[in-house]
């Protein structure tokens, strides 16, 4: 067996130990390689050939290509080095105990045997690094590289944990780089655990030379020759393979088990909350939900209520005329969300309300209130069958045929449709008489309220031909208001 690798050039042949004679035998042959020209630096290289007494000697082939290195631990394997890149780097675990995920930009290295982590972003500091600028490190043998998509919900995260329980998390934007330090990190974890396994399991370090074949121990001349022995540091001599599997698999199976079973007592906590909890009848007898007014049909709120107009809409239409017939765009001026929605959770749940407090002092709170509560209807105040109806009426030329067929229309909507539509369309009038003052004119009243108080069931047609139709309609219902509805014309 050949050591200290293959030697360049053309050798001397070498001295097997069953061709040493008298006391050369039991001596190692050495040969030292002459400088070939005058800028080549001497170089000593040591040969030794080891034969098993049981077989007989065979001949060592002089060509370079069929001189074997001499491994430790099995065949030789190709080290993946990687000298560096940018990865995201998270550490979530330390010896078993948890911490919290922080994702950090890190200077990623990887050496033969260590994975290294940079503080310092700056690639010329790698070789030679400076006083305060160590990096942090992660022992490669025994470790277990695997995706990882429970431990975040970022793409492309590979996960290294330790034989000592400590994890961290790699991960890249670009799936071939994250993939090219995936496989780099698994092949060098494999690569040191094979070796480590290889003492483990009591195979002998040193093969014969040019052949897979193991050399027994008693034949390595140990009486006269001395191997190194591995550095302290070395992987070789740490803590066998399959005792350090042993320990990380029962650490996992540990938090294994406390996770499945935290996640198995959150699912019954859950099951048996979904069970106990009343039904939605249950808690509307308790009034613990109450139904809603916005949002809610016409006809459902006559059935609680008991009146064909809800009393909300009595309610605006009274604060409006009351303290608000010459305010200043009345109905085209918006009031504050915030305090328009406040009024509207009043409202669905039922609760006592004024609407002369001084929190609801300005009148544009109250209109926009209305308006909204027209606008959530699930129909709309003219219904849906109906609406083409209308569009065709408002397009007749006459003038009195035209009201004859929109008062027609107006007497086939439902009971709650149609009274409310006559309290709206009275109020509407009385805004109309104090114009001078709230500068709000028939047409503006119309662009209002035309979306608000009809829309078509399906919007398959021309939105802005319809906004024409809907705003004509209620501008020619509120012009013809007195002889539509029997109102007394102001």
């Amino acid at each position: 067996m050949t050591l200290a690798g293959c030697n360049v050039g053309k050798q001397p042949p070498l001295i097997l130990p069953h061709q040493l004679t008298g006391a050369a035998q039991g001596t190692v042959q050495m040969r030292i390689k002459s400088s070939q020209s005058s800028g080549e630096r001497l170089s000593q290289t040591k040969s030794m050939v080891l034969q098993d007494p049981d077989l007989p000697p065979k001949p060592i082939s002089r060509h370079r290509r069929n001189q074997s290195q001499h491994n430790i631990g099995g065949a030789a394997e190709t080290l993946v080095v990687l000298k560096g890149e940018y990865l995201n780097k998270a550490k979530i675990s330390d010896g078993g105990k948890k911490l919290r995920k922080n994702w950090a930009s890190t200077w990623v290295v990887l050496e033969t045997d260590k994975l290294l982590f940079y503080k310092e972003s700056k690639q010329e500091a790698l070789t030679n690094l400076k006083p305060g600028c160590s990096p942090d490190g992660v022992d490669l043998c025994g470790v277990v590289v695997e995706w990882t998509t429970e431990r975040s919900s970022r793409k492309n995260v590979v996960q290294i944990t330790t034989s000592s329980g400590s994890e961290f998390l790699l991960q890249a934007d670009n799936y071939p780089t994250i993939c090219k330090w995936h496989d780099a990190i698994k092949s060098t974890a494999d690569n040191l655990s094979k070796g480590a396994g290889g003492q483990a399991s009591g195979k002998p370090g040193i093969q014969r030379a040019n052949s897979t074949e193991y050399l027994p121990r008693h034949g390595l001349l140990s009486k006269t020759l001395s191997l190194p022995k591995p550095a302290p540091d070395s992987p070789c001599t740490k803590e066998p393979e399959h005792r350090r599997s042993l320990i990380f698999k029962s650490s996992k199976l540990t938090y294994s088990m406390s996770d499945s079973a935290d996640k198995i007592g959150v699912k019954n906590r859950l099951k048996k909350f979904i069970s106990r909890r009343p039904s939605m009848k249950t808690l509307q007898e308790k009034g613990i939900i109450k139904d809603r007014v916005f949002g809610c049909h016409l006809l459902a709120l006559w059935e609680r209520e008991g009146t064909t107009v809800p009393k909300f809409v009595r309610q605006c239409v009274e604060a409006v005329e009351k303290r608000g017939l010459e305010a200043d765009g009345i109905y085209r001026v918006s009031g504050n969300l915030a305090t328009i929605q406040k009024l509207r959770f009043l409202v669905d749940q039922e609760e006592e309300f004024n609407l002369d407090d001084s929190q609801w002092e300005d009148i544009h709170v109250v209109t926009g209130a209305l308006k909204m509560f027209f606008r959530e209807l699930p129909e709309p105040l003219f219904p849906f069958p109906l609406f083409e109806l209308f569009v065709e009426a408002i397009k007749t030329k006459a003038g009195k045929q035209k009201v004859q067929v929109i008062k027609k229309l107006v007497l086939q909507l439902p009971k709650p449709n149609q009274d409310t539509m006559r309290v709206l369309f009275r109020h509407l009038q009385k805004i109309l008489t104090c114009s001078r003052k709230n500068l709000m004119s028939t047409q503006g009243i119309s662009i209002v309220f035309g979306p608000t108080l009809m829309w078509p069931e399906l919007d398959c047609g021309n939105m802005a031909v319809n906004m024409v139709y809907q705003n004509q309609i209620v501008e020619f219902i509120l012009i013809e208001s007195p002889e539509i509805f029997g109102l007394e014309k102001k």
